[in-house]
């Protein structure tokens, strides 16, 4: 199973706003992972929608979670961000070609993997995957830090 790209920086979107102790802006996002602004608008879009992450309006607005990050779980986020579960035809909604589709036994397995794909995504928040031991802190951090000299000028 492959998560977009949409999905994969929806996720780092929320594990960057988890991280930062203020606002966030999509500016500093897409220079953070050298991604299109645009690109990021399009998903801070649908994280907006489905409650992940409110915005504050104004001069010194942004983004932020909407929650905190222990309690937002990232088999959640895959589940409401990502758009297509279909590991083979019979995962399809509409008219299926195959004619074992109600006895084959792939189905089955199939169905069990993507729960326990689940199951385990269901084990981690958003705040897991920002612990110190993983390095997005320590990245956003030497940012910060690099950046400090520019804004003194």
């Amino acid at each position: 199973m492959k998560l977009t790209s949409h999905t994969n920086y929806a996720i780092r979107m929320l594990m960057f706003c988890a991280s930062k102790q203020e606002l966030a802006t999509v500016s500093e996002i897409a220079r953070f992972y050298d991604l299109p602004e645009k690109f990021l608008f399009k998903i801070l879009g649908g994280l907006t929608t489905l409650d992940l992450v409110e915005t504050v309006r104004g001069r010194n607005g942004g983004i932020r979670l909407s929650r905190p990050a222990d309690q937002i779980r990232l088999g959640e986020v895959v589940r409401r961000v990502e758009e297509n579960f279909e590991m083979a035809e019979c995962f399809k909604q509409g008219e299926i070609s195959c004619p074992l589709v109600a006895t084959c036994g792939m189905n089955g397995a199939l169905s069990r993997a993507l729960q326990a794909f689940f199951d385990v995504l269901d084990e981690y928040t958003i705040a897991d995957l920002i612990r110190k031991e993983h390095n997005i802190n320590v990245l956003l951090e030497l940012n910060l830090a690099m950046q400090e000299p520019l804004l003194r000028h």
